[in-house]
């Protein structure tokens, strides 16, 4: 993942739309993951806002055609990927094992075959199915017999061809990072021995994934990126019929295969229209088991993370969806009292609202206590005495009548005053057109409560009056938020006690993580700044240059900032104040080292105590630190990143 955050989060609210990672192993910029909050700062997006209406159209074999207009590019069927038969052969003749070696020649098997995906999620994801899921393992004696049943035939060693003489013959854009370069190079030898050709085209990021090129405007027909997974899986965007794009809607959507199967659409629509896990449970399982027997994107294998430390710290807990010092507070050391994390980029502030790099993650779980942790794609309070659910009553999710002039969430994702014409979601699920009258919606509410006892560095208790701040500066359009959509998603607002608010949100909004932390966090309103002034009293437009807010906030968390010198180091020391007691490490320092090679020899020669996946990356270093790790000198772990490598197969032709 390089520098990109792990995940988004706003007031622990996931994004489910999914952001395509540009070409994070070399080449281009990556795509921004958003980011996760911390008491002392919070991003503001929110989530994507479902869209109900499915769009239902005739079947080609078991795939739909997409909606249509006259003229209109990608309506006609593929002549070659249309083929379920074909699809499911280019799946049976992929050796994703081999792929995964291509690329990660240092994991051993296990490890290689730990990054196996056979869905849209990782085996481990609460939602993960496995009944009735279609596995394809390598298998080129099946995919050769499909390929022969659907009219592709050839001598062996040959590129096959049909009927009319015409070649087996596809086209494969993807980037032009390294990476990809070396994977895709064993994919196109693996589909030559089934005696299917392949046309690479190895692209700059800056056109795959442009606003009006490349992936956006569905220009391939078979294309190669990688999606980056979360604690909730989203994937409407993705999956549904009407998030196809098309000229006719403006090439809204990310289902770039042009994938219409009513029942996965309607089932990943109704996943993410209910709050009950259970039912999207079952509606997940549904939609892969559709996802998998079409075969219109083959999943290769999850991307690799590595993370190593010295032997001589306790508790080092690497996690795929969570950051590496969420539990600090559980760090040991068996002899000396500093821990030195090596980085090779420093963060810009530590704002979190303004700033979405993994270093200023990892650096700001040392000051703050976050709402909720997300161990393993899935929630755990942290700073909340409890996970704010419905069955536990510390939410509602009531049937109201609206009417006309009513603000409500539309099916848009905006708050609007309900009027004729406005298209809404009603407390049945269904996506109506409004005309008159009253109707029924969902209205969610959600309090949360913090655990007693938490204070400032300065001794100082949270309050009331610090979460009021919080809603205040980070609902500012002021402050520099990358979105206020989860804002604008809020009706109401109140702070009930020092430790408990209440969120109640616009009819018609139903978040699906609202359960892990409905709040902004909170901000130290009684602290007194170098100027003169109190916290509270700074507008927002001013905050992302207060030395007290990017360069030195006070901390709640395990750890004080005391010290930041720019380009060399940081350094944290334990928070006497710490609701949770004393730590046991006295220091934490972070040092800011010229490159990853660098950062390896360090932590070999005892300098460094620990790196995490946003400095070791995923190349020949990794390697060095396993191969250690082997001898006993350090401890190293390779672990299944939520970023995962797939091939969209295009159903339809311009």
């Amino acid at each position: 993942m390089g520098n990109l955050s792990k995940r988004s989060i706003a007031g622990a609210m996931l994004l489910a739309i999914i952001v395509p990672v540009l070409a994070a192993c070399g080449g281009q910029a990556a795509a921004p993951e958003v980011v996760r909050e911390t008491v002392v700062v919070v991003q503001t997006a929110a989530p994507e806002v479902v869209r109900e209406t499915v769009v239902v159209q005739e079947t080609v074999e078991v795939v739909q055609e997409a909606p249509a207009t006259a003229n209109e590019a990608y309506t006609t069927p593929h002549p070659i990927l249309s083929d379920l038969r074909v699809r499911q052969a280019i799946a049976y003749c992929s050796n994703r094992p081999e792929m995964i070696a291509s690329v990660y020649p240092f994991l051993n098997e296990e490890q290689q075959q730990g990054l196996l995906m056979d869905t849209f999620l990782p085996k481990a994801h609460w939602a993960a199915a496995s009944d009735g899921v279609t596995s394809y393992p390598f298998d080129s004696a099946q995919g050769q017999a499909l390929l022969e049943e659907a009219g592709w035939t050839g001598e062996e060693g040959q590129i096959r061809s049909n009927e009319a003489g015409e070649r087996l013959s596809l086209g494969f854009t993807t980037t032009n990072a390294q990476f990809r370069q070396t994977w895709s190079a064993v994919f196109i030898q693996q589909m030559a021995a089934c005696g299917i050709e392949i046309i690479p085209t190895y692209a700059p990021g800056s056109w795959w994934f442009g606003s009006s090129t490349g992936l956006s405007r569905r220009d391939f027909e078979l294309g190669a990126f990688a999606w980056v997974g979360q604690a909730d899986p989203g994937g409407q965007t993705l999956y549904s019929c009407n998030q196809i794009p098309l000229p006719s809607n403006n090439w809204e959507g990310q289902n770039y295969m042009g994938w219409c199967n009513e029942a996965a659409s309607t089932a990943i629509i109704a996943a993410n229209n209910t709050l009950d896990r259970d039912e999207r449970i079952a509606q997940y399982a549904i939609v892969q088991q559709a996802f998998t027997e079409d075969m219109v994107s083959l999943p290769l294998f999850n991307r690799a993370e590595a993370y190593a430390a010295s032997n001589n710290l306790v508790n080092f807990r690497p996690d795929p969806t969570e950051y590496y010092t969420a539990n600090v507070d559980e760090w040991e050391l068996t002899e000396g009292d500093t821990v030195v994390l090596g980085f090779t980029q420093e963060p810009a502030t530590m704002w979190t609202l303004i700033e979405s790099a993994a270093v200023q993650r990892v650096a700001s779980f040392l000051i703050g206590v976050p709402a909720t942790t997300q161990y393993s794609y899935d929630y755990q309070p942290a700073g909340l005495a409890q996970l704010s659910t419905i069955e536990n009553g510390a939410a509602t999710n009531d049937d109201i009548e609206v009417n006309a002039g009513d603000t409500v969430w539309n099916t848009a994702g905006e708050a609007v005053e309900l009027a004729s014409g406005v298209e809404i979601v009603n407390a049945a699920g269904e996506t109506v057109t409004y005309e008159s009258g009253s109707v029924t919606m969902k209205q969610l509410s959600v309090t949360d409560t913090w655990v007693e006892g938490i204070l400032w560095e300065d001794g100082e208790p949270l309050k009331a009056a610090d979460f009021e701040l919080a809603y205040q500066i980070n609902c500012d359009p002021e402050s520099g938020a990358v979105s206020l959509t989860y804002c604008e998603s809020i009706a109401t607002f109140d702070v009930t006690s020092d430790t408990e608010y209440t969120v109640t949100f616009h009819p018609g909004v139903q978040w699906p993580t609202y359960f892990a932390g409905a709040g902004f966090g909170a901000y130290p309103s009684h602290q007194v700044l170098s100027d003169g002034r109190v916290l509270a009293d700074v507008p927002a437009a001013e905050w992302s240059t207060l030395p007290e807010i990017v360069e030195r906030p006070l901390s709640n968390g395990p750890y004080i900032l005391t010290d930041w010198v720019k380009g060399q180091s940081m350094t944290f020391e334990a928070n006497p104040n710490y609701f949770k007691g004393e730590v046991t490490i006295p220091t934490i320092v972070i040092k800011f080292i010229a490159d990853t090679n660098q950062a390896v020899a360090q932590l070999l020669t005892g300098e460094v105590d620990a790196l995490g996946s946003e400095t070791l990356g995923a190349g020949a270093e990794v390697q060095t630190v396993l191969d250690a790790a082997a001898e006993g000198d350090i401890q190293a772990y390779s672990v299944a990143s939520p970023t995962w490598e797939h091939i969209d197969m295009n159903l339809f032709t311009k």
